[in-house]
């Protein structure tokens, strides 16, 4: 849709919200990438990954003066009776590096995550006093997948509003009322009007010569309830455009990383060695020896060779489209295809999905594409697999089974000293983490396209159900000594699953539609699975993550633990031990026990009911936390894919035939 002069002045003005560079759009005013000016005639975009951009190093610089001053101050209000805060953070000869990771899980992840870090970050009301505050102000890293990088992306692309805001908005972002397949709800009209508007804006990317996929049409649908409405869900909008946003150009919030897997022309099926891309607001790449380069964000969409333009005159902007690749991280639509059967959906829809998707999936159309590639002919891959194909192909960054995207900070440039892991998976029956994900990145670092990462042991999913390590925080990778078997010491990895406490947090990946009151209570239950409710299953939980933190130094520094955190140790740290049992247990929901006697119970919890009615807030945590309940015991709980027929019709309708006319 081409705006006319009066519309591009208010599209510039609304998206001064968002950045406050008009440059960082893309020049069509619209999804269309297109032409510009090269930086310089003898411009390269691509570099090799052998350590951090320059302009990455540059905001670290900016960054570390921010996030040192408060986590000192989030260590003080952990109130230590035999440490020295000062003393330590007058000793330690390097920044302490912390990364937060967001897992996906489609809307489930979004706002159980939502909730986990409205715990961390000190503007929200009672985060101080009963939670977590100061944690993200004091994080240097931020990186979400799929779910959770809608999560991280529309905070990120929305001024770093707080959750409340999000969660709130007024002007259509986080409206999740009705599916993205049905807009409208039962105005039909106003959904045919949304995907004829998708569709012109995609028909405007193909007229420029560039290919589109379902994708395409997947991270438009998402940008409106991400970005809100005008504006076409702001099409405009770049990824790359963080970078123009004041408060990452002061580097007063964490740098975003969003994350997607590479999967190879011909090939349906994400393994263990599949290339990890990531995208920040700087560079997109990977430090995977495959490829083992990044390139400028901004430039994606130039015809380039080794990094050099084809043209020196022209190049491109306007491909990061900010709705595109944060639905190039959440590409569900192989989950379709692969969990179609296990659905509950009548014999006739499951046929007809099964007919368009596989479809789809024939012809590559259901992942992102790429192209012109900008790794083409990189003379730093390894492989030739991505360097020689003129498109790249990426997927849901989950695809590979490593659920939170903890790859970009195990790299040695990064240095991360911590690592909290926040699991908001459906692995076990009732749509509940069972640990796969942080065993999948340990298991990576021993394959053949691993890059120069490190992950500390953890066991095997058996023992995460048995031991009950999903129904509560565990640290891993405690102690140095312990981990000299491996390429290097990896950071501390502070494990965070979902567990519902006072409400069913355990929804299907396919749940589509979330109201106003369901999304305030999975919001609400996820702060209380980072303060450990409230703090009142623990009240020494704040004073045990900063013993986290704080490890990784302690250890450079060759000083004693406190004995504080090694009480805090002896609590949180996994033991080493693997159950070796049957796997006989019929839950993974038994959040509550926590002691050793208790453990040796794990998986045969109380049958006694949570109900959203009986759910209580923080003034009456400690009826609610003794509490534990299969999540089969509620008739919505965890239900499996289901969309009402009209959505499905809809969606078909909607996505296959309005794909079929981009095509």
């Amino acid at each position: 849709m081409k705006l006319s002069t009066e519309q591009t002045l208010a599209l510039a003005i609304a998206l001064s919200h968002f950045t406050s560079k008009a440059s960082a759009w893309s020049p069509t005013n619209g999804y269309a990438p297109g032409n510009v000016s090269c930086p310089s005639t003898d411009v390269n975009f691509i570099r090799n990954a052998t350590g951090l951009s320059s302009e990455e190093s540059d905001w670290l610089a900016l960054r570390n003066e921010q996030t040192q001053p408060a986590l000192k101050k989030f260590m003080e209000r952990a109130n230590f009776t035999d440490f020295d805060i000062d003393d330590f953070f007058d000793e330690i000869q390097t920044n302490i590096t912390i990364g937060l990771s967001f897992s996906g899980g489609g809307y489930r992840a979004m706002l159980n995550g939502a909730g986990q870090l409205s715990a961390l970050d000190e503007r929200t009301v009672n985060a101080t006093e009963h939670g977590l505050g100061g944690l993200f102000q004091s994080s240097t890293y931020l990186a979400g997948l799929s779910g959770g990088n809608w999560l991280t992306g529309s905070m990120a692309l929305n001024n770093w509003s707080t959750i409340d805001e999000l969660a709130n908005n007024k002007n259509g972002v986080w409206d999740i009322d009705h599916s993205i397949f049905n807009s409208g709800g039962l105005n039909i009209f106003s959904t045919l009007g949304r995907f004829h508007d998708i569709d012109e804006a995609i028909d405007a990317k193909k007229e420029a010569g560039y290919n589109t996929s379902i994708t395409d049409i997947w991270g438009r649908a998402l940008s409106y309830q991400f970005f809100g409405s005008d504006f076409d869900g702001y099409a405009p909008l770049t990824f790359s455009s963080i970078k123009e946003g004041e408060a990452f150009q002061n580097a007063s919030v964490p740098f975003p990383i969003s994350v997607a897997d590479g999967r190879a022309p011909g090939t349906k099926v994400i393994s263990g060695n599949s290339t990890i891309f990531e995208f920040n607001p700087f560079e997109m790449g990977t430090w995977d020896k495959s490829v083992h380069a990044f390139t400028d964000l901004e430039y994606l969409g130039t015809h380039v060779t080794n990094g050099k333009p084809d043209n020196s005159d022209v190049c491109v902007r306007g491909f990061d489209n900010a709705g595109f690749v944060m639905g190039t991280s959440s590409s569900l639509f192989n989950q379709f295809l692969l969990q179609l059967n296990s659905t509950s959906l009548g014999s006739t829809l499951k046929s007809i999905l099964n007919h368009y998707l596989s479809d789809l999936d024939k012809d590559q159309d259901d992942i992102a594409v790429y192209a012109p590639n900008p790794f083409f002919k990189a003379e730093y891959a390894a492989s030739t697999d991505v360097a020689d194909s003129e498109y790249l192909y990426l997927v849901d960054g989950g695809e590979d089974l490593q659920n939170i995207p903890i790859a970009p900070f195990i790299q040695p440039e990064r240095d991360v000293d911590v690592i909290f892991a926040f699991d908001n998976s459906a692995d076990t029956d009732d749509y509940l983490p069972d640990g796969a994900s942080v065993v999948a990145t340990y298991e990576r670092q021993f394959g053949i396209i691993n890059s120069d990462a490190s992950f500390p042991y953890v066991p095997d999913t058996n023992t995460f159900l048995a031991h009950n390590l999903t129904t509560k925080p565990t640290f891993f990778g405690c102690y140095a000594s312990n981990l000299t078997e491996l390429s290097r010491v990896p950071p501390l990895v502070v494990y965070v699953p979902n567990v519902p406490y006072t409400t069913w947090s355990n929804t299907s990946t396919f749940k589509m539609t979330y109201d106003s009151d369901e999304k305030r209570k999975i919001i609400q239950n996820g702060f209380e699975v980072s303060s450990r409710y409230n703090l009142t299953i623990d009240s020494e939980w704040r004073k045990c993550v900063s013993c986290a933190i704080m490890q990784r130094s302690l250890e450079a520094l060759n000083e004693t633990q406190p004995d504080e955190c090694k009480s805090c140790f002896d609590e949180y740290c996994w033991d080493g031990s693997v159950y070796e049992g049957d796997k006989n247990f019929t839950t993974s929901v038994n959040y509550t026990q926590t002691n050793a006697e208790t453990n040796s119970q794990a998986g045969v919890p109380d049958r006694s009911n949570i109900t959203d009615e009986s759910a209580s807030s923080a003034s009456s945590a400690s009826s609610t936390a003794s509490a534990s309940a299969s999540s089969r015991a509620k008739n919505n709980a965890g239900s499996n894919f289901v969309i009402g027929e009209t959505t499905i019709y809809l969606m078909i309708a909607g996505l296959v035939a309005g794909f079929a006319s981009i095509v």
